[in-house]
């Protein structure tokens, strides 16, 4: 076995874990729903900005895994279900707040993901102007990961809260962003930079949210502007 299918195969695997991560996520959200604080949100400090980005983001890597010759499979099918369970969590953040924007998100999200699948089925005959797309649209996801995760973690610092933020799903992406890192050398960089910048962005986005987990538990500051903004009922 050689170092792109081991690379490939960790990184199918820790795929998986963040999977396991964005399930937390949901039940997060769905535990909250059953035993629901009257004061608070479900979906609160929910950043739909970052997850509608993070959207875009898996699915940027399963429109650029088939469209690369060879189709890859370690990328595709995991960042697939990766898209559906986010998409999942954003029609959630729909159905608790009922905003305009929520449903854009919504409607947008549905819309790029029937388009990804249409790809998938006339791939063959859309395989450079895929690979084109892919790649300018992981270009243009890695600027919005990293202002949607910096509005994620504006709303934990201006909070002093995580609300409903999961620490395991930062966790497992973080461990999936190093691994698809090892595997996109182990592609070489001229064909996987792309994935390489996406997987750097988001992993130090990731590093961050989790140290704001201890920032909360242990700040004065942090509990200073926790009680105010639970004064103010903000979400």
């Amino acid at each position: 076995m050689n170092l792109f299918n081991i690379t490939g195969t960790l990184n199918t695997v820790l795929i998986i874990g963040s999977l396991y991560g964005l399930l937390s996520q949901l039940k997060t959200i769905w535990r909250r729903k059953r035993v629901r604080d009257n004061q608070l949100p479900v979906t609160s400090i929910l950043s739909l900005n970052q997850f509608t980005v993070s959207f875009l983001a898996y699915l940027s890597f399963f429109v650029y895994g088939y469209s690369i010759t060879p189709f890859n499979h370690y990328i595709v099918w995991p960042r697939m279900c990766a898209s559906i369970l986010v998409l999942i969590i954003i029609f959630e953040i729909f159905v608790d707040r009922k905003s305009l924007s929520a449903r854009i998100s919504l409607y947008s999200a549905i819309c790029c993901f029937l388009l990804a699948l249409l790809g998938l089925l006339f791939g063959d005959t859309i395989a450079d102007e895929g690979k084109a797309l892919s790649t300018s649209l992981i270009l243009v996801v890695s600027l919005l990961i990293a202002q949607g995760y910096f509005h994620q973690i504006r709303l934990i610092l201006s909070s002093g809260h995580t609300g409903a933020v999961d620490l395991k799903m930062s966790q497992f992406i973080l461990m999936m962003d190093i691994s698809t890192i090892a595997f996109a050398i182990s592609m070489g960089l001229k064909t996987s930079w792309p994935l390489l910048i996406l997987a750097i962005t988001s992993g130090v986005t990731k590093v961050i949210i989790m140290y704001l987990f201890r920032w909360v538990a242990t700040s004065s500051l942090a509990a200073e502007r926790r009680v105010a903004w639970e004064i103010n009922g903000k979400e």
